[in-house]
């Protein structure tokens, strides 16, 4: 019994191995054999789940993506779903590797805010099946190294001493 065990796990090994000799990776994804997929592979459980939104921003969103369902790799597409709190915001950001599909122009910074009384979801559909958020006020103001205080003054059109609060914010991300 033992040995019919070892002799398992031998071949198991091989057959790892071997997978990994051969295995195709696009995107820096291991590309499965479709004859060796599961439903696991393009399943994503819990979508349906409000997330916790009592943060300083008062939002909370959850990524479906090729790092949660690999059968994603190489469609080019990804899912979020966005929890707001009463007054919760998505903050201004970029998407430089997708588009959403209530953009119109790809890379428009753009944010949502709920202005009702009550909790609020969003599900937004991305052009990417990996793609990048770029928190606007993180990139600016929490930048490392930080952005020189007279350029973001100049910038931005406000007193040095405004600049230097907002750097020293703790920058949720999101």
């Amino acid at each position: 019994m033992l040995a019919m065990l070892l002799l398992l796990d031998i071949k198991q090994m091989f057959r790892l191995t071997l997978m990994y000799l051969y295995a195709v990776f696009v995107n820096g994804k291991f590309c499965k054999d479709p004859k060796l997929a599961t439903a696991e592979d393009i399943f994503f459980k819990g979508l349906n789940i409000a997330r916790n939104t009592s943060n300083r921003i008062g939002s909370n969103v959850t990524q479906v993506n090729v790092a949660q369902i690999a059968g994603l790799n190489t469609l080019g597409v990804s899912l979020v779903r966005i929890d707001y709190a009463p007054y919760g915001l998505n903050r201004p950001h970029t998407l430089p590797r997708a588009t959403e599909i209530l953009n119109v122009l790809e890379g428009l910074i753009h944010f949502q805010f709920n202005t009702g009384h009550t909790n609020a979801v969003a599900i937004a559909a991305l052009s990417s099946q990996n793609p990048v958020v770029i928190t606007i006020a993180n990139a600016v103001f929490g930048s490392k190294p930080p952005i020189s205080d007279d350029v973001l003054a100049k910038a931005f059109q406000v007193d040095k001493k405004v600049v230097d609060y907002l750097q020293a914010q703790f920058w949720v991300n999101n």
